[in-house]
């Protein structure tokens, strides 16, 4: 990987986690209109479905505009030689022009997704279960690292272990020589039940300091505001954090000043009309779930008297236009 090929940001740097059926482009736009985080990652998708006939299913998830120009695409899957297909399409802008972007648009980095705890992708032996398989994950870097050709850099998102805590596992994706790392602070088998384990992070990027120094360090797990996550990189001396679900209890997490506590009903109600409007704008009917946007509505429907009862009839809408319709004609104090 040359040096070109490497993230260049300001310590510490802010990310946008990768979430399936959550981050699609309508989202990531949204919050870059409010907030716009350092890096964004879009939903993780599999290579070797985007090698196969299904393929037009899956270039949904990796769709973007002009404007995201810090997007970078995770990937998950089984088969080597499909991670380097991919790789290779998405470096050489190839993908990117499929998507329909003007020449010069194009993803900033490659993602490997191995930490996943979904019970179908570990089952299948794919994201989190490749802890278990470091053969595998290595044939899958290795040969990512190949099709992007020096061309883009190459991260991991992963968990700090399947059943237990386990550091040889980050040692061992440190000497791999990533251009960037992401833990999430948990093992697989504590999903989101437990705190995130910041300290074992933070034992990481002293692992990092040992084995491969250029390798930028992200931690992830329970962070609700760029405050808190200033405190947690300087604490950790980490390069970057990483937010997810904290996206979910203020649009503006990746903002300095976030104001979102005293933002009006009116405004909220607003922001959640522009969010399903964008997305009828973007999506074909039935080219996305309608009900995906019901994963919003808490986001922006919320805070105020009344909220759950709106909340309610808004997430039984089955169409954006009658979404539409009800969200210009809700009454706001």
């Amino acid at each position: 990987m040359t040096s070109d090929a490497s993230y260049k940001f300001t310590k510490p740097f802010f990310v946008l986690a990768p979430m399936d059926d959550v981050t699609d482009t309508v989202f990531r736009q949204i919050i870059n209109d409010c907030a716009p985080p350092d890096l964004a990652f879009t939903e993780f998708v599999n290579v070797d479905g985007l090698m196969s006939p299904g393929r037009h299913k899956l270039l949904k998830k990796l769709q973007f505009v002009a404007s995201e120009t810090a997007l970078v695409a995770q990937l998950w899957g089984l088969n080597p030689e499909n991670f380097k297909a991919v790789a290779d399409q998405i470096a050489s802008g190839a993908l990117a022009k499929e998507l329909g972007l003007p020449k010069g648009c194009n993803f900033v980095g490659v993602d490997l997704n191995m930490g996943c705890p979904a019970k179908s992708e570990v089952k299948n032996g794919a994201c989190a279960a490749l802890i278990k398989n470091r053969p595998l994950a290595k044939e899958i870097i290795d040969a990512t690292r190949e099709g992007l050709a020096g061309r883009l850099p190459l991260s991991v998102k992963t968990r700090l272990g399947f059943t237990e805590i386990d550091l040889s596992w980050l040692e061992f994706l440190l000497q791999q020589n990533l251009d960037m790392l992401t833990i999430h602070g948990r093992t697989r088998k504590e999903m989101s039940k437990v705190p995130a384990h910041w300290d074992v992070i933070g034992e990481a990027v002293k692992l990092r300091d040992q084995v491969c120094p250029r390798t930028l360090m992200v931690g992830n797990g329970d962070v609700e505001s760029r405050q808190q996550g200033i405190d947690l990189a300087k604490q950790y001396n980490l390069d970057g954090i990483m937010i997810g679900r904290g996206v979910f209890h203020d649009p503006f997490v990746f903002s300095s000043d976030s104001q979102w506590s005293q933002v009006s009903e009116a405004d909220r109600v607003a922001l959640y009309r522009k969010h399903v409007q964008l997305f009828a704008d973007t999506w074909q009917p039935g080219e996305r779930n309608i009900h995906t946007l019901n994963k919003f509505c808490k986001i922006y429907i919320n805070g105020f008297d009344g909220a759950k009862e709106k909340r309610e009839k808004l997430m039984a809408a089955n169409s954006t236009k009658e979404l539409l319709e009800q969200l210009f004609t809700t009454q706001v104090a």
